[in-house]
């Protein structure tokens, strides 16, 4: 059940900005969706605005982070976020504001979140689709070899929608990737993501195309093109059976956390990911020492000794 949109305290906080504060409605529906998109991930954990605790905030904000919106939109959410809270101490709906003290993005530590490698399996060896659509077989092999490009690759989002067929040189192993400022990068592409490509292309593509005609790689029904949202909810709908709930940019993470973990150095990764600051990369090494510690705490007979 999604979150209602005329949630009595939301309507409320919204004539308060617009009397109050006189806003404009464009910053109005900014406020709105902030707002919304918290409530949200409060009902997920059984929590409401009145009581919501510091650590939801925060696990709010890494959450955002970990998805890739940048500083500069987790600190609008965070103000947005402020002036619900200060909204609800002047209606003395609540008594504690739980964005007190949380520190300004810019100065988080940001560890992206990644699958641990038998849960990457686990979602590629999932079921396939159990619709019972005429083209549910052409889109399950469209959905695998989606999901072994992205953990391959580490591709974004947009990025993988917007693969051209002529972008793919599956013989050479790699395809060529436009990235953030339509830069290109050419992205390697393993064995099982080649073999999953080459089902697709042989056995889905031309079945999802119908009669038309479309020059990207990956298509919907009727070779309409592909939507980020439509792709969002594969992944979710692929990762429920891995038992873990995933995004697309998890993939792209897992890539590099285990190119890292494998010893792969961080100029190749870098490069893979389109990344134009290796700043952007190095965080990937703080995620792998991460795990390392986890790994040896948990399995060294050592390491727990007094």
């Amino acid at each position: 059940m999604s979150f209602p949109a005329n949630s009595p305290i939301l309507a409320g906080f919204l004539d308060y900005l617009k009397v109050e504060k006189g806003l404009a409605p464009l910053t109005l529906s900014a406020y709105a969706c902030d707002i919304r998109q918290f409530g949200e991930f409060l009902r997920a954990r059984k929590r409401t605005f009145l009581n919501a605790r510091r650590a939801d905030v925060r696990d709010f904000l890494q959450d955002l982070f970990s998805n890739s919106l940048d500083g500069r939109s987790v600190g609008r959410k965070l103000s947005g976020l402020r002036r619900l809270y200060h909204y609800l101490l002047l209606d003395r709906l609540i008594a504690h504001d739980p964005t007190l003290n949380i520190a300004s993005p810019k100065q988080w530590r940001v560890l992206p979140k990644s699958l641990a490698r038998e849960e990457v399996l686990a979602l590629l060896r999932g079921p396939g689709s159990t619709s019972s659509h005429r083209l549910a077989p052409a889109m399950a092999l469209r959905d695998r070899a989606m999901l072994e490009v992205f953990y391959a690759g580490g591709l974004r989002v947009s990025e993988l929608i917007g693969v051209k067929l002529g972008d793919l040189k599956l013989e050479f192993g790699y395809v060529l990737v436009r990235g953030k400022g339509d830069k290109e990068r050419i992205v390697p592409l393993g064995k099982s993501a080649q073999q999953a490509l080459s089902d697709y292309l042989g056995n889905a593509r031309a079945a999802l195309l119908g009669q038309k005609s479309s020059p990207l790689l990956f298509l919907g029904c009727g070779g309409r093109k592909l939507t980020r949202q439509r792709v969002w909810q594969m992944v979710r709908l692929a990762s429920r059976w891995a038992g873990r709930h995933a995004s697309p940019h998890m993939l792209r993470h897992s890539c590099a956390t285990h190119m890292v973990e494998n010893g792969a150095d961080l100029r190749t990764v870098q490069t893979i990911l389109g990344h134009t600051d290796i700043s952007t990369t190095q965080v990937y090494t703080h995620v792998a020492l991460d795990r390392l510690k986890s790994v040896y705490q948990k399995h060294h007979p050592r390491a727990k000794a007094r």
